[in-house]
């Protein structure tokens, strides 16, 4: 199957620039808020920034299949899937906090080979393609050569149900604060993935993602020299819902420290 991926990865961009302009201007804008569950909102912007999107993609890409987080699973192609997040940091965005994003990544045969991020409130666009290098506004990146743990500033989420289940993040989150320069917790999984591959963290870990949450931004990650895996040091896909990145120096002191 020959697939044009810089065709791929233009389109990507538009729908995320275009989604992203959207969302900026609307910004200031109190939201209508809805609540999936106790803690997950949604507001009318994701569904309108999905609806952008999907139209670019459509318009472009007829036959490929798209999923995003806000209701939609069009099932057409398998093998070509997109995987769509309209707002990544929607608490945020409804609270008038600028740190979200979109996130578009195109998936062949399983397997993300272009991944999109885009901040609209820092216009900072993220992309690569598998195999051909990570950017930032057409500058490459590269992960961080931080070696210790102690000096390493992280980052992580903490999953909707929190209240509910016991699997929560929070005895990870312990032992990392005592272990780490500095946790933070930004709530955008996304631009926590994108911010390891430009340098800025040393590392992320978080459970219970969805794969529109990862899909774009971990193959950023790789493609910027640091490595993605599971909680036992298995390769990622976003389908896992358990997410380690980091700089690859650090990757085997943040599993030990996650699995003690």
């Amino acid at each position: 199957m020959n697939l044009d991926y810089e065709k791929i990865l233009s389109v990507a961009q538009e729908a995320a620039f275009t989604a992203g302009k959207y969302l900026k201007e609307n910004f200031h804008q109190i939201p209508e808020i809805e609540y999936k569950s106790e803690m997950e909102l949604v507001t009318e912007r994701d569904r309108e920034s999905q609806q952008i999107i999907c139209k670019i993609l459509k318009e472009h890409f007829p036959h490929h299949s798209l999923l995003g987080e806000e209701d939609l699973d069009v099932v057409k192609e398998k093998e070509l899937l997109w995987l769509i997040d309209p707002i990544d940091g929607t608490t945020n965005f409804a609270r008038s906090l600028p740190i979200f994003s979109v996130s578009i990544a195109f998936l062949a045969a399983g397997k993300t080979q272009v991944g999109v991020v885009y901040a609209p409130m820092l216009d900072e666009m993220f992309y690569g393609v598998r195999s051909a290098g990570a950017f930032l506004n057409k500058k490459q990146i590269h992960v961080s050569r931080e070696k210790e743990i102690a000096k390493s500033v992280l980052c992580t989420g903490f999953p909707y149900d929190i209240r509910e289940s016991k699997i929560n993040n929070v005895d990870h989150f312990n032992k990392f604060i005592f272990r780490a320069l500095a946790v933070r917790r930004l709530g955008s999984a996304a631009l926590d993935l994108c911010y390891t591959a430009a340098g800025r963290l040393d590392g992320f870990w978080e459970l219970k993602l969805k794969p529109w949450d990862t899909a774009a931004a971990f193959l950023l990650v790789e493609e910027a020299g640091g490595k993605v895996t599971d909680f036992s040091g298995n390769p990622f896909d976003p389908f896992m819902i358990e997410c380690v990145s980091s700089n690859g120096l650090i990757h085997n002191q943040m599993l030990e420290i996650i699995n003690q």
